[in-house]
């Protein structure tokens, strides 16, 4: 037992000193339990909880909620792009919403570990977000382009979706 509860401190620490060399901001609301926030540039921010337990490190952070249409296609890109990732993968709740999750053996927990899940979670909640987006959205980020184009309001930040709302010549 007393083993078992040194290699949760261990793994606790270990969490702890590579999120503070990662210079992150971050969170411990309960014992062996971390809230890190992941700054992006699609996506403005990624919130991943670590949580430090009897016998495994459980990794977990909202990617999108449950896509509007085309939630097959959605799926299968998911379930494609799992096969890239190292260390995490994609998983779906039962209300559909989209998560990254990991888990660790506590004997596997290093602070380069973290650091190289932390970068894979970045990578598939922020450098697939638009292209989750354009897949499960497009209805929605065209209604919204409209109605902000007739109301005179900034489409700045749906540029990313231009080819969904641009007219093709001759409409």
């Amino acid at each position: 037992m007393a083993d078992g509860h040194n290699a949760q401190q261990a793994a606790a620490q270990t969490v702890e000193g590579a999120l503070k060399d990662a210079d992150l901001e971050w969170e411990s609301p309960a014992p062996g339990t971390y809230v890190v926030k992941l700054p992006g540039t699609r996506k403005l921010s990624t919130t991943v909880q670590l949580i430090v337990g009897r016998h495994s490190l459980s990794l977990n952070a909202f990617v999108i909620r449950h896509p509007d249409e085309n939630e097959a296609g959605v799926h299968r890109w998911l379930l494609e792009r799992n096969l890239k990732l190292y260390g995490v993968s994609y998983a779906v709740d039962p209300l559909g919403d989209i998560y990254v999750t990991a888990r660790l053996p506590l004997a596997a927990v290093t602070a380069e570990d973290i650091d190289r899940l932390l970068g894979q979670v970045l990578e598939a909640c922020d450098g697939a977000f638009n292209t989750l987006l354009e897949l499960g959205f497009a209805t929605a980020i065209r209604r919204e382009y409209a109605w902000r184009v007739s109301r005179g309001e900034s489409t700045r930040n749906l540029d990313a979706f231009r080819h969904l709302t641009e007219r093709p010549a001759g409409d």
